[in-house]
């Protein structure tokens, strides 16, 4: 979509899509975390989304100035920013998509499981007040650990009665983004026609692309699918690296979000046959977690779709991850049933 919105003005989009906007179901959607490094650029591609009505981003502090220069922008959505704990329930009320990117980015001195810590409460936080002002709404969460915070999440709404397993999605979309652009580079095909599935969880060894299964096929050797599965487990470290320890995959990971929340929404409006690989509660293996390809639909996930033939490589793969993916996920399911 917003492909489409880079080279056309939304209208213009709305009507090659067979929309008007008299036709388009009111649709409010939240950022929470929107005055951040993800948060500003999503809040950005939010407001550019001609399915969003009402556009609420929330954050700590600086929101009303993100909030006022984002609204200048000609398109669809009234946008209203919300800062302070003391206005988030105002910012989640009558939502129908809350997108998570809120957290700090780890600093000089700081342990991952500092890190851990200070994310894991500020989700855990997050989602006690999305369980008692928009229960019923869509959740993406984009807030690292994504293979904690989704359990974080689950059990936040699980304790407040909340919990419906089709509406709480990890956004792994950024492993396919990177997936899609490495393996056309590589196989020398348009990457608008590219398709690659990417299963586990969204962390190193955990995110295993299944470039098996990519289309348009290109028949690789098996060294270059070898080098594009690092590449795209590594793609975080790659830009961490390359603004040399300043930043980390804020804009990517903005436009993956972004493309993510668009199928939620694509699905809540009853559009046929939207599918995207997420972070989900699953039965397609043994961990109660699971990224794989699912249908989205107008109660969130409406089917978690199987893994489809994998090559050996994707198999001894998929069998290296499951411990590591466990453990985060007992690791979330333990930090959210403390006191």
């Amino acid at each position: 979509m917003f492909r489409s919105v880079a080279r056309s003005a939304a209208g213009k989009h709305l009507l090659r899509r067979g929309y008007s906007t008299e036709s388009v179901p009111d649709r409010k959607v939240a950022v929470l975390g929107a005055a951040g490094g993800i948060g500003q650029p999503l809040a950005l591609l939010m407001k550019l989304n001609p399915l969003v009505s009402r556009l609420a981003l929330y954050d700590i502090a600086n929101t009303p100035g993100v909030a006022a220069d984002v609204s200048h922008i000609n398109t669809r959505s009234e946008v209203a920013g919300y800062v302070g704990e003391e206005q988030l329930g105002q910012a989640l009320e009558g939502c129908d998509v809350v997108i998570i990117p809120a957290g700090v980015p780890r600093k000089p001195g700081m342990t991952r499981d500092d890190l851990f810590n200070i994310n894991a409460g500020i989700v855990k936080g997050l989602c006690s007040a999305i369980a008692k002002y928009c229960p019923n709404a869509l959740v993406n969460m984009i807030s690292n650990p994504v293979n904690s915070t989704v359990p974080i999440a689950a059990e936040v709404f699980k304790k407040a009665g909340t919990y419906d397993e089709r509406k709480l999605f990890g956004v792994t979309t950024l492993d396919v983004v990177r997936a899609k652009t490495f393996y056309a580079g590589k196989a020398k095909v348009n990457v608008a026609d590219v398709n690659v599935p990417v299963v586990g969880g969204h962390a190193g060894i955990t995110i295993l692309p299944l470039f098996s299964q990519a289309t348009p096929k290109a028949n690789l050797p098996e060294d270059d699918i070898k080098a594009l599965t690092k590449r795209t487990q590594d793609g975080g470290t790659e830009v961490v690296e390359a603004k040399a320890g300043k930043g980390s995959a804020t804009l990517s990971m903005a436009y993956a979000g972004a493309i993510f929340a668009d199928a939620c929404l694509k699905g809540l409006n009853g559009v046929p046959d939207v599918v995207e690989c997420s972070f989900v509660q699953s039965a397609v293996t043994e961990l109660p977690y699971f990224a794989s390809k699912v249908r989205l639909g107008k109660n969130g996930v409406e089917e978690v779709l199987g893994l489809g033939p994998l090559s050996d490589y994707e198999k001894e793969g998929l069998e290296s991850l499951k411990p590591e993916l466990k453990a985060s996920i007992e690791k979330g399911i333990k930090f959210a049933n403390q006191s």
